[in-house]
């Protein structure tokens, strides 16, 4: 395989076959015992490959969308996400004490959010680019990051 095929390869928002297919079986082997064992070494290789890290134990329910791939999107073991869920590139569902966020339905999660501790985002909620959330955020809600600021002879 040369260069240029596997720059298209990684660029691609659905070259994730493979780590789906690989999830799917894992969480179908139960939680113990010799393939568990193997298929989360699998699973963990591929998310590598793929610039990401998805949590063996992370429950996803139904139609998870990474339109721009798994490139630099960790989500925590503990998290829970919904169903119809969208998330963009280098975001982070992060777990505190082992507690993580528990994401609704039809939720989307901009690109650089930061989603962190023991806390609910609601249904239909939209998370802006770059945002960072520690707190409870109800349903139907939008959240955005601060606006900008600019700071005289810092250039």
């Amino acid at each position: 395989m040369n260069i240029r095929r596997r720059i298209i390869d990684y660029s691609r928002g659905n070259n994730l076959h493979h780590f789906w297919r690989l999830y799917r079986l894992q969480n179908k082997a139960g939680k113990e015992g010799m393939a568990h064992d193997i298929l989360t070494f699998l699973l963990s290789r591929c998310a590598h490959r793929h610039g990401g890290y998805i949590g063996p134990d992370t429950v996803i329910k139904n139609h998870l969308s990474l339109p721009h791939g798994l490139h630099g999107v960790f989500i925590s073991r503990y998290a829970q996400i919904g169903e119809n869920c969208c998330i963009y590139q280098n975001v982070t569902i992060g777990e505190v004490n082992k507690k993580a966020p528990v994401i609704g339905n039809n939720c989307l999660v901009g690109a650089g959010a930061v989603i962190i501790g023991d806390i609910r985002i609601g249904d239909n909620v939209k998370i802006g680019a770059g945002a960072v959330v520690n707190t409870n955020v109800p349903d139907n809600y939008t959240v955005v990051s601060q606006p900008m600021r600019m700071i005289e002879g810092e250039g």
